[in-house]
């Protein structure tokens, strides 16, 4: 069977490359958009921590025997710990500054930490194989579907949704939004709102180091694996809405489904066409296809 000329399977093998991508945009996006939402910042380290989270993986089960499943909860802690550091030291002092301040200086970080780690190991990839309960594949009938890509697919949405949840439909929630828009009046309630923040920080940090632990079979493990990853992530945090939680989510799945299905019908697109529908939405829809108009 052929859809325009394309048979059934490539266009299935594509449709699900296409969202294994959307999961990591979905997942990175909405710590970015955690981040900008209740912190009012745009983190560009994020790409970096991202990577972190990859080659700390790497590191526990190359140079510790730390099998694949503790490090999908370890590194997210790790990483977490370093989000309460760079928050506390750094950007503490810049929340009341245009946003222009956190963006150089996130992104004067991110360059740090690459380079930190390219030094120690260079930029050609490390070898991080799937864990043996997630390897083959298993037959559809239509397709043959590898398992570790079904797992990474699975993970991200219940992780962005439970997120979704726990930040639009919880008291916490509403603390943490509530916390940004009058830090006084929660103050009142007996929230600590500077560790608030700073524990928010550092979700939006432990978010990103598991989708790196999630990528890093999928994707080569080197210190500059989030450098472009990062720049397509903005423009889908831009496309859903700044600090848009949902909007993250639709709009990542959506776009890597989209990227996928280029790569079929006009490859030589597919590089660009996240950045082609950001600038389409932006001329009809500023804030973005969820995003509050102001």
């Amino acid at each position: 069977m052929e859809i325009f000329g394309i048979s059934a399977p490539a266009l299935l093998s594509q449709l699900l490359l296409g969202l294994v991508n959307g999961s990591f945009y979905a997942i990175l996006s909405l710590g970015l958009a955690v981040i900008f939402g209740l912190l009012n910042v745009i983190n560009f380290a994020h790409g970096a921590l991202f990577m972190l989270g990859a080659l700390l993986t790497w590191m526990g089960m190359e140079y510790l025997g730390i099998n694949y499943w503790a490090m999908l909860l370890l590194a997210p802690l790790l990483v977490g710990v370093v989000g309460v550091v760079i928050e506390r030291l750094l950007l503490r002092w810049i929340y009341k500054l245009d946003h222009l301040y956190g963006l150089l200086l996130t992104l004067g970080l991110t360059m740090v930490i690459e380079g930190v780690f390219r030094s120690m190991y260079g930029v050609s990839g490390l070898g991080y194989d799937a864990p043996e309960l997630l390897e083959g594949a298993t037959n559809l009938g239509f397709m043959i579907l590898p398992n570790y890509r079904a797992w990474v697919v699975v993970a991200s949405i219940v992780v962005c949704l439970a997120t979704w949840y726990v930040i639009e439909r919880t008291k916490l929630g509403a603390y943490l939004r509530a916390g940004t828009e009058n830090p006084r009046l929660v103050e009142a309630f007996g929230v600590n709102v500077p560790v608030m923040i700073t524990l928010t920080y550092a979700f939006g940090a432990a978010l990103a180091a598991f989708a790196g632990v999630l990528a890093a079979p999928v994707y080569q493990v080197t210190p500059l694996m989030g450098q472009n990853l990062i720049i397509v992530v903005f423009a889908v945090v831009v496309i859903g809405g700044m600090g848009s939680i949902m909007g993250s989510i639709l709009t990542g799945l959506g776009l890597g489904v989209v990227e996928g299905l280029t790569k079929v019908f006009y490859p030589e697109a597919s590089s660009t066409v996240v950045f082609v529908i950001m600038a389409i939405v932006l001329l009809i829809r500023p804030a973005g296809l969820f995003g509050k108009e102001k």
